[in-house]
């Protein structure tokens, strides 16, 4: 069993990629989605009641996409999320007191394999707007799962050079949320940088 993580600027390159996974036969509870709901956060039951929308929109009506839901990461903001990786954050949120969820995050993804200097790209890029996806798949689906989730995906050394060429040094949760503005402002930057 591999875990295969990728990153994507939008939320509809992600959807693209688990609808993709799942129909190569991976298997829902496997594969997992984390990013900003870019519909909504005024609200957590908005938000959430948004993430099911977006979700049955792109899966119809099974699938990972339908059991979007929302929550809350410390120096990332309201997400919209989905699969294996919801209930660890979850179980990191009960005890955000002693370390936070972030830490839940990046322990989550170096728990199942993903370099801690990727990990902390990967929150970055949560913070910055990004939708992340990771699947657990056997060995013998790992080239398809790779395949699929690097078309679109962001080359996370390139990402990680850019944020250290602007002296970011890792995943800080105590900085602020990135605003709806922000996020439109970085993505614009990132298209303009190629």
């Amino acid at each position: 069993m591999q875990t295969i993580t990728a990153l994507f600027d939008t939320h509809a390159e992600a959807r693209r990629a688990v609808s993709a996974l799942e129909n190569e036969g991976i298997a829902s509870d496997d594969i997992s989605i984390v990013g900003r709901n870019e519909d909504d956060d005024s609200s957590a039951s908005e938000g959430a009641a948004t993430g099911a929308g977006l979700g049955a929109a792109a899966g119809g009506a099974g699938g990972l996409l339908a059991g979007l839901g929302l929550m809350a990461i410390p120096g990332v903001g309201p997400v919209v999320a989905a699969g294996w990786l919801v209930s660890t954050l979850a179980g990191a949120a009960a005890g955000a007191a002693a370390g936070g969820v972030a830490g839940g995050l990046i322990g989550a993804l170096t728990d199942d394999g993903v370099d801690e200097g990727d990990a902390h790209v990967y929150a970055e890029g949560l913070r910055r707007g990004g939708t992340l996806v990771s699947a657990r798949v056997p060995d013998e689906l790992a080239p398809t799962a790779r395949a699929i989730l690097s078309s679109g995906a962001v080359d996370i050394a390139r990402r990680r050079d850019r944020y250290l060429d602007e002296g970011w040094t890792g995943f800080d949760d105590t900085l602020p949320d990135y605003s709806d503005d922000e996020i439109e402002a970085e993505r614009r930057r990132l298209r303009d940088l190629g």
